[in-house]
């Protein structure tokens, strides 16, 4: 009773813990960017300050500062989209060849068919894919903010000096959103390493993956800080 479905090498169990896990990565991102009234996550809570960062921006002489900000933001996209680049480079050599991981397959015991293992080294790999698409757009958007922010009139009492902040403000969340998508995308590429242990390990690290990415964002002490008045 084990291919109803077939991938190859694997079977019912691997494809239904593998939709589990898309659907885990999915679901746990419109939680967090859509999260109940009730209890903004820190994503959200993160969107008023980087509106009220660009409102103290306005009255702020000079604005090294805000400038530096946003070059220290586009340094972060542009490391994390680096670094998964360099990752999916060495997953596809990886699929290219198996065979020294075939052979610590056996090693240990485990499941050591190479297409097998080249499927599962695949998943890691289109987590991966997405999050440097997501880093490499979030790190145009903080670029456009940049430029939106030099356009804000220096005089506070322009009349377009609001209207350019807020711009400015939304053009940031936007950016912030996309990098925060990158994130979670290589949160589950590690989560989905678990596969290679098997397809429960698999449920068990995407189910622990789902459950950090939670607490983080709706239980952790950074939010309680967020949520201070005073």
């Amino acid at each position: 009773m084990e291919t109803m479905i077939n991938i190859g090498p694997l079977g019912t169990t691997d494809a239904l813990c593998v939709a589990f896990t898309v659907l885990a990565w999915a679901v746990i991102g419109w939680v967090i960017e859509h999260p109940p009234a009730s209890r903004p996550s820190v994503s959200l809570l993160m969107k008023e300050y980087r509106r009220e960062w660009m409102r103290q921006f306005l009255t702020r002489q000079p604005r090294i500062f805000d400038a530096s900000m946003i070059d220290s933001l586009r340094q972060g996209t542009a490391f994390f989209a680096s670094a998964s680049l360099i990752a999916i480079g060495g997953g596809i050599a990886l699929i290219g060849n198996p065979a020294a991981v075939v052979g610590l397959a056996k090693d240990l015991t485990l499941p050591a068919d190479a297409t097998g293992l080249q499927l599962r080294v695949l998943l890691v790999i289109v987590f991966l894919a997405n999050a440097v698409l997501k880093f490499i757009w979030s790190n145009r958007l903080f670029g456009y903010c940049a430029v939106m922010m030099a356009a804000v009139p220096n005089d506070p009492a322009d009349p377009l000096a609001p209207h350019r902040a807020a711009q400015a403000g939304e053009l940031n969340i936007t950016a912030a959103i996309s990098f925060n998508r990158g994130l979670h995308s290589i949160y589950f590429a590690l989560g989905s390493l678990g596969w290679l242990l098997g397809p429960y390990v698999l449920i068990a690290t995407t189910l622990l993956t789902s459950a950090m990415l939670i607490r983080r964002e709706f239980a952790s002490e950074s939010r309680k800080v967020m949520l201070r008045v005073a």
